[in-house]
């Protein structure tokens, strides 16, 4: 009896279960490949903040604000830049850099607030 319920269960596979390994040697489980960190509603609900983000820049930003947040965060499928390598292509010290993109940054989140 022992031996027949082993039978029925030796092909079962568990999602915990490790099935191989990677390059670097670490076990590769079944829930390894099957889980995604994404969902649809997060990658909906990014897509929408965006929209929006880009919508308050443009509305609530002066053209100043509004180049050193393009440039500190990198949108429109620009590279980040460091605040000093900002100031650097605008003119202008690292510090000035600072307070325009956390008044901007400010300005921004009350924008989301309402």
């Amino acid at each position: 009896m022992y031996f027949r319920g082993k039978k029925k269960t030796a092909q079962d596979v568990y999602i915990s279960d490790p099935i191989d390994t990677d390059r670097e040697g670490n076990s590769i489980t079944l829930m390894d490949i099957v889980a995604q960190e994404d969902t649809i509603a997060d990658d909906i609900d990014t897509k929408i903040k965006s929209e929006q983000l880009y919508g308050f820049i443009d509305r609530a930003l002066d053209e100043r604000e509004k180049e050193i947040v393009r440039m500190r965060y990198g949108l429109h499928g620009k590279t980040p830049l460091t605040q000093r390598e900002t100031a650097k292509k605008l003119g202008i010290s690292r510090s000035y850099v600072s307070r325009i993109e956390k008044k901007a940054l400010e300005k921004l989140a009350c924008e989301f607030e309402k």
